[in-house]
């Protein structure tokens, strides 16, 4: 009996375990098989769920909370109420207690869990606000309001009177133009009375003389929209040059690439300088830019001179003694005015040209020579000590350059360096004229300087050999021995292009010594200045 009751009690003991085992397992494996609790929900059921119910995770509670809002339709402050499931976390267990803390906004809490669907009759507790504060919430909602609009209103009104300000400055200007160019000019544009000069007596003197020193900027820009482009006469690095038609005179435009613009900006700089109008130096006319979205044209109009560059000209054309002898000394007038400075109240700085060849030196009707292109030039003034020189990407032409130039050996803080390689250029510019001057009734072919031992396109490195290491220079025939004016200019020319530059001559003793020459001669037209 004793073993037998022992056995029944093995049994159940070992029941027992599988069965508490087997709650454990289901506990642990298949948590969905745990109780569950089912909560109410509005305004905040989860997955945007409508109104309903919902399925809080075990451990969790369910919850019904209130907040005050302010309801503009009824201008007052009702409560808000919202029911949902909380999560199986630390966190609402703060939540759940939230109502003891204060809020600014009234607002409160409770939590439920003893049973599903606890918390649809719950209605937390809270403190509302004074009845006023719908009022005064409205109020301020309608001074938001004002604001607004009184802003909105004020901003419109602004825009409309500039756009009517611009409106306005745009007719006058068109105005201001159409009475200037219409039928000529009727008020004088400088004082002095009903004699003074008037804008078409300034542009037509301009245009029709060997210098100027620029116009004011409206007549300018008239100008430039005005002109009618003619034909393409020529094409370089900078961009091209057209011959151009304006109230039935031609003007030279030269349109530059928008690349150098640098080049551009300086140009016209130089033109406008004070005192810069010379015989022999070219005469400006306008300058303005021009285009629209897709392209842009910066312009720089000039006279027009229908033989062209030195180079060209030279080209074409052998010179007896008396034309090399004006080509020359008119050319060495022109760079000498550039180098003087003029002091006084409304005087004209010292520049320098940095790019002097034939080909920026043009052959006016009258047989004489004009310097033109002053992109790279220096401006120096010695009662401010100001040298300056504008920064532009461009170079010079390494042909012409001179030998401490190539060298990278000239002080560039020192303006009388710029103009001794200015002097040296022009030698071989004089070496041009003279090599296309009847001598005994011969005459060579025009041809450039080094034009026999430099390629068409010489690199520094050509040039510093053939100019500094060799010491080459163009070579002078035998012949211009025996004319008087080639003499001289061979002997010019060689002193300029010494290797020294503190040995060259200046443009005004060159100048001098033409000039003597010329009057010799009894060379007609040209002015001894």
């Amino acid at each position: 009996k004793e073993m037998a009751a022992l056995n029944v009690f093995r049994c159940l003991k070992s029941r027992f375990k599988t069965i508490v085992t087997a709650l454990i397992l289901v506990h642990l494996g298949f948590p969905d098989c745990a109780h569950t609790l089912e909560c109410y929900c509005a305004g905040l059921c989860p997955d945007f769920a409508e109104n309903g119910t919902c399925v809080a995770p075990p451990d969790s509670q369910c919850f019904s909370a209130v907040e005050e809002i302010y309801n503009p339709e009824t201008r007052s402050v009702e409560p808000e109420w919202s029911f949902g499931c909380l999560p199986p976390d630390e966190a609402s267990i703060l939540w759940c207690k939230a109502h003891l803390v204060p809020h600014n906004i009234p607002k409160s809490i409770e939590c439920c869990n003893h049973g599903d669907l606890c918390n649809k009759y719950l209605r937390p507790m809270y403190k509302p606000r004074n009845e006023d504060y719908g009022t005064e919430l409205y109020r301020y909602d309608r001074s938001i309001h004002h604001i607004v609009l009184a802003i909105s209103v004020t901003g419109c009104l602004l825009v409309l009177l500039l756009l009517g300000f611009l409106t306005y400055m745009r007719h006058k200007r068109s105005l201001l133009s159409r009475s200037f160019f219409a039928s000529g000019c009727h008020e004088p544009f400088l004082p002095g009375g009903e004699g003074g000069p008037c804008i078409k007596d300034l542009i037509d003197h301009s245009i029709t003389s060997g210098s100027g020193s620029g116009l004011p900027q409206l007549v300018q820009r008239t100008i430039a929209k005005q002109i009618e482009m003619v034909q393409s006469i020529g094409k370089g690095r900078y961009g091209e040059v057209w011959k151009a038609r304006w109230r039935g005179e031609y003007v030279a435009v030269k349109v530059f690439f928008t690349t150098d613009e640098a080049s551009w900006l300086r140009e016209t700089d130089i033109y406008q300088t004070v005192l810069l109008r010379h015989d022999n130096i070219l005469g400006f006319v306008a300058s303005d830019i021009r285009g629209t979205g897709s392209w842009t044209q910066m312009l720089l109009i000039t006279n027009y001179h229908e033989r062209g560059s030195l180079h060209d000209y030279l080209s074409t054309h052998a010179l007896d003694a008396d034309e090399a002898l004006i080509l020359a000394h008119s050319a060495a007038s022109g760079i000498s005015h550039l180098h003087a400075e003029i002091f006084g109240k409304q005087g004209k700085p010292a520049i320098a040209h940095r790019d002097i060849k034939s080909k920026n030196i043009l052959v006016q009707k009258d047989g004489t020579c004009a310097i033109a292109d002053f992109g790279l030039a220096v401006r120096f003034s010695s009662e401010a000590n100001e040298l300056d020189i504008a920064v532009n990407p461009r170079v010079g032409t390494k042909r012409y350059m001179a030998p401490e130039v190539l060298e990278e050996s000239m002080p560039k803080n020192h303006f009388d360096s710029y103009k001794m390689a200015d002097m040296y250029s022009f030698a071989l510019v004089m070496w041009e004229i003279t090599l296309r001057c009847v001598v005994d009734g011969v005459v060579e072919e025009y041809c450039i300087p080094y034009h026999n031992v430099a390629p068409s396109d010489p690199s520094f490195e050509d040039m510093r050999k053939i100019v500094c290491v060799d010491k080459y220079r163009p070579q002078l025939p035998k012949r211009w021995a025996s004319c008087e004016a080639t003499q001289v200019l061979s002997k010019l020319m060689q002193e300029c292009w010494h290797p020294n530059p503190c040995a060259r001559l200046t443009a005004l003793r060159v100048k001098k010594s033409l000039a003597r020459l010329v009057h010799n001669s009894g060379c007609q037209g040209v002015k001894m200045v």
